[in-house]
């Protein structure tokens, strides 16, 4: 790929403003769909190009899309914007950077779906996106791009922006439609229903992440085969001791050597010891897969995951213990405690880790942790829990040694704060 695509306009002055994104060709690809292409044109066309979710869990849109009855008299649509996971930020950049190329896909998508109404579940602590959101959607109305009889055709289409309810875990698909229902953000039972059958209102629902929907105008207005030949393009969010973390586009499959090379090398000249290649949900890798490519299947060779594509570096310096301990403990205060697994699981690794941290481990803990690691996995209500066992195992099982460095009092305890002060204690504690 020789240019950016879904960057190409962000940081261009006055991107978020409905004339300057008109002069760049926006609203192009909703023009002609509306005048050449049938809603079963523009599913076809988002199948072929093999676009898959950017969310994280990475399964094909167009067929995701499929699943949708097409005779149900009421779907919706559902964006996340909820982009809570650590390390992750490019959904951020584009609502801020080019927040119509978000509502163009979105009205794209409710026209091949056949959908009256679509809301943007928003992360609460993006003031500045919502700020452009919001004008963004009131001049969509304003030019004819959302509303009754857009562009003077049969078709109809309003967009609801929301904020979310502060929680990663509103972020999960299912918990982000009990929050916009009004309740309290907790995951649904799946099977036998899924959102595409069952979602808002138990209605059916198509739900797509920021960056997937972004890339649905480029794929109608140039065509899937265009797409493909891109890459197709992806953004990493590329952060931790880089020396110009941020974002980057690449094609899907681009190398985490690549891409640090891209954000400047790593911070002092060091060696990479570990990376996340999808955030802290995915299994970390030693600096020996650096040449891997970063797509689904590579990864899931490897044990790991692409994910939301955020792509955490490490070097030579980390303590894979602390490291560990720390992803651990986030996904303890962000559970919602509706499964025990997940409860009480983080709970315990974290009272584990932390023992293990301040000098007072016993051998014994490598063997529970893995038994803790190996029960979470698969008994968990939703993909939070299941978030832990894979950074348990990668330190087990790739960093042994560090772990039983602490054990032995060949590393000198870390200072900091016991973090459970309360509740059921883990074996040994």
């Amino acid at each position: 790929m020789t240019e950016r695509v879904l960057l190409r306009h962000v940081g261009v002055p006055g991107q978020e403003d409905i004339e300057t994104y008109l002069r760049h060709g926006g609203y192009e690809a909703l023009r002609r769909a509306l005048r050449e292409l049938s809603p079963e044109d523009v599913v076809e066309m988002v199948d072929r190009s093999q676009l898959r979710g950017r969310g994280g869990a990475g399964f094909p849109t167009g067929r995701k899309w499929k699943f949708v009855p097409k005779d149900a008299p009421v779907k919706y649509l559902v964006v996340n914007g909820d982009e809570g996971e650590p390390g992750t930020f490019k959904d951020r950049t584009l609502l801020e950077g080019d927040p119509h190329l978000l509502l163009e896909g979105m009205i794209l998508t409710c026209y091949a779906m056949g959908i009256r109404k679509a809301f943007i579940y928003l992360r609460r602590e993006f003031y500045q996106a919502y700020r452009k959101l919001e004008r963004a959607i009131a001049q969509a109305y304003e030019h004819g791009f959302l509303g009754e009889r857009i562009l003077g055709t049969d078709f109809s289409c309003d967009i609801v922006l929301h904020p979310g309810a502060g929680a990663y875990i509103a972020g999960e698909e299912t918990a982000l439609l009990e929050s916009l229902e009004g309740k309290r953000a907790m995951p649904r039972l799946k099977p036998p229903y899924f959102p595409a059958v069952m979602g808002l209102y138990n209605q059916p629902t198509v739900l797509n992440n920021v960056e997937t929907m972004c890339c649905i105008p480029w794929i109608v207005k140039h065509g899937p085969e265009w797409w493909l030949a891109q890459g197709p393009p992806q953004l990493y969010s590329v952060s931790g001791h880089v020396n110009r973390p941020g974002v980057i586009e690449a094609p899907l499959g681009t190398t985490a050597r690549e891409l640090i090379e891209r954000a400047g090398g790593v911070r002092g000249g060091r060696r990479v010891k570990a990376f996340y290649p999808g955030g802290t949900s995915s299994r970390p890798l030693r600096a020996e897969h650096l040449d891997v490519p970063l797509n689904h299947e590579s990864l899931a060779k490897l044990g790991s995951m692409l994910g939301s594509g955020a792509v955490i570096i490490m070097d030579e310096t980390t303590d894979m213990v602390q490291v560990i301990a720390r992803v651990c403990e986030f996904y303890r205060e962000e559970s919602c405690g509706k499964c025990t697994p997940c409860r009480e699981g983080t709970r315990w690794v974290t009272q584990i880790l932390d023992r293990i941290l301040h000098g007072r481990g016993r051998m014994e803990d490598l063997d529970l942790l893995e038994s803790i690691a190996r029960n979470m996995t698969g008994t968990c209500f939703c993909p939070l829990g299941e978030s832990v066992p894979p950074s348990l195992r990668a330190g087990l099982e790739d960093f042994r040694d560090e772990f039983v460095a602490y054990i032995r009092g060949a590393r000198t305890p870390v200072e900091m704060p016991v973090r459970i002060r309360e509740g059921i204690l883990a074996p040994g504690g």
